[in-house]
């Protein structure tokens, strides 16, 4: 099976996950969808209290398992990847399993970060967001959708999210094959983008 995997990079709420799924209505079946995000460690992997976890240091995810898991898609064999929870930041006991397809779709902040990893990518996406649409975004998502508090997510976006960015995402950008301005609903780059892939394909 001849394969592209492209990996979609950029800051919290930056539109990865919208690039990601108008690939994959663009390419249906053909795509395997993967978010680094699935790979954090569970709470008890971490010595300090929950409130003090620091989610976008590039320890916190266990990258090694996605990189295991990445090479065994490539090679065409089917994985079982982890289940998170971002209400309980636990890793459940299931796991889903995701079988190898043409297009393999890996979407996180820190991607790019991990020599390993970023050597994989076929195609590295960066989705180049204002901080302040991407802090509106987060606000947003983590009150409806993770159960957050306005004052919990204000915290953690200024004790680390805003740190980490600046420290570890933003420098990746530069790594990056592409970099989308304006979020993921960027026609004129998502045709481009769509149109490579085709010609890959």
């Amino acid at each position: 099976m001849s394969q592209l995997l492209i990996g979609i990079a950029g800051g919290t709420a930056s539109g990865k996950t919208t690039l990601a799924k108008i690939l994959k209505d663009a390419f249906k079946d053909e795509v395997t969808m993967l978010r680094h995000d699935f790979y954090y460690h569970d709470k008890s992997y971490f010595s300090v209290p929950e409130d003090k976890i620091n989610f976008d240091h590039p320890e916190s995810f266990e990258t090694e398992l996605l990189i295991d898991h990445l090479k065994k898609l490539i090679s065409g064999t089917k994985i079982e990847r982890p289940v998170y929870s971002y209400k309980t930041n636990e890793r459940l006991q299931e796991s889903k399993v995701v079988k190898p397809s043409p297009i393999i779709i890996v979407e996180g902040i820190l991607i790019f970060h991990y020599p390993k990893l970023r050597d994989l990518f076929d195609l590295k996406i960066y989705i180049d967001t204002d901080a302040d649409i991407r802090l509106l975004r987060r606000i947003n998502r983590d009150i409806k959708k993770r159960d957050r508090t306005f004052d919990s997510v204000r915290n953690q976006y200024m004790a680390t999210v805003k740190p980490m960015h600046e420290r570890y995402v933003e420098p990746t950008k530069y790594l990056a094959d592409i970099i989308i301005p304006h979020g993921g609903l960027n026609d004129i780059a998502n045709d481009l983008i769509i149109k490579k892939i085709k010609a890959h394909l």
